[in-house]
């Protein structure tokens, strides 16, 4: 052998087996640095998904926790496109995706997000890692919407909260146009399981926060009632609580109606509320009666197909998911319903959600309690004392009133003075006058409030209304609004009462209608009643015997009743009559 220009030359072929041990020398430091590469590659892979990890674990909010997963899913298999799909209660769909690499522009092209079909519903069917080479070739691809990116080469694995699979990762488009391999599986597998982690570490402190709320709401409602705050006003509180803390559209609190099968919208507030407050609803087949009858919450995947709401009047248009809650425990302790209601397209009320509500309901009725049982210990009081002070009365100021005028009457005999006999007289009549007077006072203070329950507007216009579901065929619909019971003397209350009897009777008579509404309402100066219907309306030649005797009863007090046709085509009578005072 023999070097030339720097180079080793073999002269003959028996000097070939010299040189074979350099050769191999090269080939094993070619080796050695190829694996020096692979290591150093590997390690630069486990410290990114080690970053990775970290990242995630950092996250409390669970939406950004969501964001840090995908993100982090396609930093550490190099993929150029990520996803994440949360399943939905169902276990069958996509409830949420969220996704990586792609601009707002590529999103809005693409539409409405995917609800878990083709090869994304693989994965939901058969919670495994799935690796393909091409998507397309999968049996279960369905193709891609038109405006979607191209995509290719993909790697899906499943994420596990506990044992619960609460959604996969997505990963498509390996950069630099290779396939995904085994070792991206074993990387993306790992942080799917710390990105399981992570994820019910949010979830926990995420209910851990709403239970705080929910809490805070329950000692604000319990203050509010214990320090002499009226029962409305907590009953707007629990409405405001809980439509803010559960993140609903609308919120609703029913109570029961007094002797009827019936509740009564006192509070509504949010998305259209006005059309809810003062209803009357029946217990029977509605949401809100069925939470109220069985005191358990009762749900609505979308209440503006359920059956169990009246469709009459329309009141939940945009609105979706819904949750009737009862305020109180038992059959005997259930003093109200509230119904929450979330925007059409919003997440279904979750288990998790439901027992709070219920807590908070149950611990709202606990103080309505409370203070019910206050406001009857300060009743006793009143009652004592105003037995004590008639007792004052009768046994001191009668006593000493009637000795007078009995000594006047006596003194009387001897006056000779006409005029001075008429007065002594007169004065003696002016006391058994003031003796009946105060006795009056007495029989009044022993009167104890409640003596009439049972005998308010409010639950008599609720019966006869229910009354009259038989003799219709369907139920009217009704709606309440002003203190009703407290500023409608007893007197009017009675005509009304007749007069609503009749225009129902009316109604079920001759109107040939499928739909009744009521309204009942004052402002504390003028009590007014509107009964309106879908029907044939009021004929020309028809007898007016039933009208005229429903003018005259307003009459009685310079009201009116005026007649027309209804919106729906039917006829509408609209009786009002002033309320005096004084």
């Amino acid at each position: 052998m023999r070097r030339e220009g720097g180079r080793s030359t073999v002269e003959n072929p028996g000097e070939i087996r010299e040189a074979e041990p350099g050769l191999r020398l090269d080939e094993l430091l070619d080796e050695l640095q190829a694996r020096l590469r692979a290591g150093r590659n590997t390690r630069d892979r486990v410290h990114g998904l080690l970053a990775a990890i970290l990242s995630v674990g950092r996250e409390l909010d669970l939406e950004q926790a969501l964001r840090s997963i995908v993100e982090a899913a396609a930093t550490v298999v190099d993929a150029q496109y990520a996803a994440l799909g949360v399943v939905g209660p169902d276990g069958s769909s996509l409830s949420a995706f969220h996704t990586f690499g792609m601009s707002e522009q590529q999103i809005a092209a693409i539409g409405s997000p995917p609800e878990g079909h083709g090869i994304l519903g693989e994965l939901i069917r058969h919670p495994r890692p799935l690796r393909l080479e091409k998507l397309s070739l999968h049996s279960a691809s369905h193709g891609f919407p038109v405006g979607h990116v191209p995509m290719n080469s993909f790697l899906g694995v499943p994420i596990r909260v506990r044992d619960e699979v609460f959604g996969n990762l997505y990963l498509t488009e390996k950069r630099g146009g290779g396939q995904f391999d085994e070792e991206d599986e074993a990387l993306l597998s790992t942080l799917a399981v710390a990105a399981g982690v992570a994820i019910d570490n949010a979830r926990l402190y995420e209910n851990s926060r709403l239970r705080e709320r929910w809490l805070k709401a329950s000692a604000e409602i319990s203050h509010r009632l214990m320090s002499g705050s009226a029962v409305a006003e907590a009953l707007a509180q629990i409405a405001e609580h809980a439509r803010a803390i559960s993140c609903s559209a609308l919120a609703a609190v029913a109570i029961p109606v007094e002797e009827s099968p019936t509740l009564s919208v006192e509070i509504a507030v949010g998305m259209d509320a006005e059309a809810h407050r003062g209803l009357v609803l029946p217990l029977e087949g509605t949401l809100i009666g069925l939470a109220f009858t069985a005191a358990a919450p009762v749900s609505s995947d979308d209440v503006t197909e359920d059956e169990r709401i009246t469709p009459e009047p329309p009141r939940f248009q945009g609105l979706g998911p819904a949750i009737a809650v009862p305020i109180g425990t038992g059959a005997e302790g259930v003093r109200g319903v509230v119904l929450l209601a979330r925007e059409a397209g919003d997440s279904v009320f979750s288990e998790t959600e439901t027992e709070m509500l219920r807590g908070f309901a149950a611990q709202a009725a606990i103080a309505m309690e409370l203070a019910e049982r206050r406001r009857d210990a300060e009743k006793v009081v009143v009652f004592q004392e105003r037995e004590r002070i008639a007792r004052d009365l009768h046994d001191l100021a009668i006593q000493r009133l009637f000795a007078t005028g009995m000594t006047l009457q006596s003194a009387g005999r001897f006056i000779e003075h006409p005029q001075a006999s008429e007065r002594v007289l007169r004065a003696v009549d002016d006391l058994d006058e003031t003796i009946r007077i105060i006795r009056s006072t007495i029989f009044g203070l022993r009167t104890r409030e409640g003596e009439m329950a049972g005998t308010g507007l409010r639950g008599r216009a609720a019966r006869a209304a229910a009354d009259a579901v038989s003799m219709l065929g369907f139920t009217p619909s009704v709606r309440m609004e002003g203190l009703l019971d407290t500023d409608v003397p007893r007197e009017v209350a009675d005509h009304v009462v007749a007069v609503l009897v009749e225009a129902l009777t009316n109604i079920a008579r001759h109107a040939h209608a499928d739909r009744a509404d009521v309204v009942l309402r004052t402002d504390g100066r003028e009590l007014r009643l509107t009964v309106s219907d879908n029907g044939v309306g009021i004929p020309g030649d028809g007898r007016r015997s039933g009208l005229s005797n429903m003018a005259q009863r307003a009459a009685q007090f310079g009201g009116l009743l005026e007649v027309g046709r209804s919106p729906s085509g039917g006829a509408m009578l609209d009786w009002h009559v002033p309320l005096t005072t004084g």
